[in-house]
């Protein structure tokens, strides 16, 4: 785990620490066997993100949860391993969408092969992952048929923007419908086949949608506050790209959270001048906006906490806790 989430091996008991490393590490096996093809080049690009790396927190968010049953199920490692091609694929098509050159550091797989490439490679993953399902049952089918639809939903929304509406309740709702409903089925598949009863499958869900948003809002933050791009990402990626995030959002949607110079800076869309790019990322920083997003996250990472709390003390409990607190506190 430690090597997926920086600052958590600290934190969670050294046993549920030790069986999640190594199931995260079951993972990155399975992944470059599911993503094997015959055709050599969607062989290569298939599994082109896959040795990129990347956080894993769905398979992470699977192997936590099921600590509270019986973590030793197959079935687990499928459902983890399903979700992260889902995740995958809808990063191959995200990059084709934004017109990407980069992804973790490595050429996107858009500018490496060609957009349609990338959109089969993506369509590629996404039945990869159907396939998975099945082998799960038809309880897993319908789950990921229906997260599926609520992230379709959440980038339909993205792309055609508030429409009138509150762009902040938007955002919100996006990042829930992209983001968040991967992890929630995550933590659903990791109390369901770990064998815990409806009630607490549910539960697990509802911590997933909470834990989710404050993953990528934190997410958010850091390419805003870090100077060592803890986020992945060169710092003021999103405010160089023009992609708005909460804090943004909310100086534009109140005055009192932002000076009026950025408020003019970031109205002017992607800020692609060195200048006004670095004068923009002083000024965010010393907001009130930065303050107030970050309590944001602190709601939901507390809310996800309040769920966490619901369900049978223990370890394992202990760790989704810690979870909660290790988001919260990454943003400072």
């Amino acid at each position: 785990m430690a090597a997926s989430i920086p600052g958590l091996s600290d934190l969670v008991d050294p046993d549920v620490r030790d069986r999640v490393a190594a199931f995260l590490t079951g993972v990155e096996s399975e992944l470059l066997v599911a993503v094997t093809s015959p055709d050599p080049l969607i062989d290569e690009a298939a599994a082109h993100l896959v040795r990129a790396g990347g956080k894993r927190f769905r398979p992470l968010t699977v192997s936590l949860c099921a600590q509270l049953g019986d973590a030793s199920r197959p079935e687990l490692l499928t459902a983890a391993v399903l979700m992260e091609l889902t995740h995958l694929a809808t990063l191959y098509h995200d990059d084709v969408m934004d017109e990407a050159p980069l992804r973790r550091g490595a050429a996107s797989a858009n500018s490496r092969w060609s957009n349609r490439i990338a959109v089969y490679v993506g369509d590629f993953l996404l039945a990869r992952a159907a396939q998975m399902a099945a082998s799960l049952g038809e309880a897993a089918v319908r789950r990921q048929a229906s997260t599926l639809s609520q992230l379709v939903r959440g980038q339909l929304a993205e792309t055609v923007g508030p429409r009138g509406g509150d762009p902040i309740r938007h955002h919100l709702q996006v990042v829930e419908d992209k983001t968040a409903s991967l992890i929630a089925t995550s933590a659903w598949f990791g109390g369901l086949f770990a064998g815990l009863p409806a009630h607490h499958v549910r539960t697990l869900a509802d911590y997933g949608t909470a834990i989710g948003i404050a993953f990528q809002l934190s997410d958010d933050l850091l390419d805003i506050a870090s100077e060592t791009a803890q986020s992945g990402k060169t710092p003021g990626t999103d405010l160089r790209e023009g992609v708005p995030t909460l804090p943004m959002l909310y100086v534009l949607s109140d005055p009192s959270s932002g000076s009026p110079r950025l408020r003019e800076l970031l109205s002017k869309g992607p800020l692609t001048d060195d200048e006004e790019h670095a004068e923009a990322l002083v000024l965010l920083r010393e907001s009130a906006a930065l303050k107030q997003a970050r309590e944001t996250v602190h709601g939901y990472a507390e809310a996800a906490r309040r769920s966490a709390g619901t369900l049978p003390a223990g370890p394992a409990r202990q760790a989704l806790e810690q979870l909660c607190h290790y988001i919260a506190d990454r943003t400072g």
